[in-house]
């Protein structure tokens, strides 16, 4: 069967002892079953919270109970607190088989309350509660690949296979009528409808202490496979999140709202709500004894570049005492120039940092509803900084994301809030052919055409095994110096599952006696048929290899 990730449960015992090293402070709070947040931490019946989680998007879909009793019950033994899915599932056609919530077809929404709808995220919620888990429920998808009828190219793959396979925003834009993405931020008639869907999912849920937040949508951006138009900005998709959130929240005053965001920022964009008032409300004196807890400042464009610059510096270094250095400019005067890419690389922040995508993440935190900041690392989908020639490929997305984690940590800091890295993971030269795309129906590097179950990497992409365990062990001692206060790892796998034709889970593993008549004239003996729970590229399985890794990985931990 599949088990959590090496690494997922390598980040439990190192968060653990971590936790463990870090004193508890005293709050002055009364003790409540539900997370809750105290400055830049969270609460939960009067103790402090930090977590190691998983997503399993794909959890409500599963064909049987048992099945999700028993994922869950993975989940818990392996120390894991928090899963992430999705708490939508929207259909323009109602399905024969499988699961759905929300029909949306042309220009009306009906929801489904029955047992393949809505009841299904009840079950997974009540065996969350059961199991002591807790559960962030995102509630809407920026990618919708399937909406767009000239975009999708494989039609053979399971719905709900893919993350990006459960409706979402492009699915409203299609179905009423409209042309671009960011309608679904401002148009009156889908603001209506999302916002009748949330009251319906939050109003299950208000005295749930499984619930650990409510995310308001996955990786929210301008554009997605429908086009942004030229009104889209920053303020755009904050003035979004702060009028859903606080629908939300005069709903259930009882949960956290989170936003779901990359974690884009823009250095430079007006802020719909500025880190400090004018003018500034005097400080508070700290208690006698105790020392004032100061917030972090934002982060700046100047500061960016000088962290690059200097990293660059530093594996230049490394590089010329190695022998090994990578003089690729021209030479002026004795002296190596640079080149017009690296030049560029170092005058400008890139589309991470210049509200490229309509994403304020700090103006996005800052919002009073929104609970917690939250970004993700998904260095396959996006790239995070410049490449450096003078450390191999996959140590360049190594150190850009210990940057981003960091600049994100100290973002956070800034607004007094916690940080959560809601999803992260990098994709494996055995994963590569299942690998999709958010934005994509097609795996690009499966040898069976666009079909993502290919076993074969004939292309050589992705990290290897042990290029992917140094990543994952650079980012989560990033994340916890850094202060972030969860982790969530992309994504879960499982196997025997009940599988059904025409579902989520469809037989894709045979089990038991071959089909051969026991006796002259009898039926042939029929197989036992099981599947295995979607994986977009990022799923890993429990080996031999992982299980030495880990079990060194325990070792160091214990000396230190």
């Amino acid at each position: 069967m599949y088990f959590l990730p090496w690494v997922s449960l390598f980040f439990s015992i190192l968060w653990a002892s971590a936790v463990a090293a870090i004193p508890s402070p005293t709050y002055k709070r009364a003790s409540s079953p539900f997370v809750s947040t105290s400055g830049p931490d969270f609460m939960v019946n009067g103790s402090l919270l930090k977590y190691i989680g998983t997503n399993a998007y794909w959890l409500p879909t599963l064909n049987t109970n048992e099945d999700i009793w028993n994922t869950l019950g993975n989940v818990s033994a392996l120390g894991i607190k928090v899963i992430r899915l999705w708490a939508f599932n929207d259909v323009d056609t109602i399905p024969v088989n499988g699961t759905w919530f929300q029909l949306i077809k042309d220009g009306t929404v009906s929801v489904n309350d029955g047992p393949n709808g809505l009841q299904k995220l009840d079950t997974v919620i009540q065996m969350a509660e059961q199991r002591g888990l807790y559960v962030i429920l995102s509630l809407t998808n920026n990618w919708d690949p399937f909406a767009n009828a000239t975009a999708v190219t494989n039609s053979s793959i399971p719905r709900n296979y893919l993350s990006n396979n459960y409706g979402g925003m492009d699915l409203y834009v299609q179905q009423f009528g409209l042309q671009t993405h960011d309608q679904f931020y401002t148009n009156p008639s889908i603001l209506t409808s999302f916002m009748n869907y949330t009251t319906q999912v939050v109003s299950r849920y208000v005295n749930s202490p499984s619930v650990f937040s409510y995310e308001l949508a996955n990786d929210p951006r301008c554009n997605s496979t429908f086009p942004a138009s030229p009104n889209c900005t920053t303020e755009t998709i904050t003035t979004w999140h702060a009028t859903v959130a606080a629908h939300i929240r005069s709903i259930d005053p009882n949960h956290l709202i989170s936003s779901g965001v990359g974690g884009y920022m823009c250095t430079d964009c007006p802020k719909l709500y500025p880190l400090t008032p004018s003018p500034a409300p005097p400080a508070p004196s700290p208690a006698l004894g105790k020392k004032k807890r100061s917030q972090g400042k934002p982060v700046t464009k100047e500061q960016i570049l000088r962290e690059r610059s200097e990293r660059r510096r530093r594996n230049r270094e490394t590089a010329k005492r190695a022998g090994t250095l990578v003089e690729d400019g021209v030479r002026i005067r004795g002296r190596w120039v640079s080149t017009a890419t690296k030049r560029q690389q170092t005058s400008t922040t890139g589309s991470l940092y210049d509200g490229a995508y309509g994403v304020d993440s700090q103006d996005i935190s800052n919002i009073p509803d929104i609970g917690f900041s939250s970004f993700q690392l998904f260095p396959d989908q996006q790239s995070y900084g410049p490449d450096d020639s003078n450390v191999a490929p996959w140590q360049s997305v190594e150190q850009n994301g210990a940057q981003w984690i960091t600049n994100q940590a100290q973002s956070a800091s800034a607004v007094g809030k916690p940080a959560v890295l809601t999803g992260f993971g990098l994709v494996t030269q055995t994963n590569a052919p299942y690998f999709v795309p958010f934005n994509s129906t097609v795996a690009p590097f499966a040898t069976d055409g666009d079909k993502p179950s290919a076993t074969k990497n004939s292309t050589g992409y992705g990290v290897t095994s042990q290029e992917q365990a140094s990543t994952y062990t650079s980012w989560i001692n990033t994340g916890i110096a850094a202060g972030l206060n969860g982790i969530v790892q992309y994504q879960w796998g499982q196997t025997n599952l009940t599988a059904e034709p025409g579902t989520t889970i469809s037989p894709s593993t045979t089990t038991g006696q071959s089909p051969t008549p026991s006796s002259p004239g009898e039926a042939p003996t029929p197989q036992e048929t099981t599947g295995e729970s979607p994986n977009d590229g990022y799923s890993i399985t429990g080996s031999t290899t992982d299980q030495q890794i880990l079990g060194s990985a325990s070792q160091s931990i214990a000396a230190d």
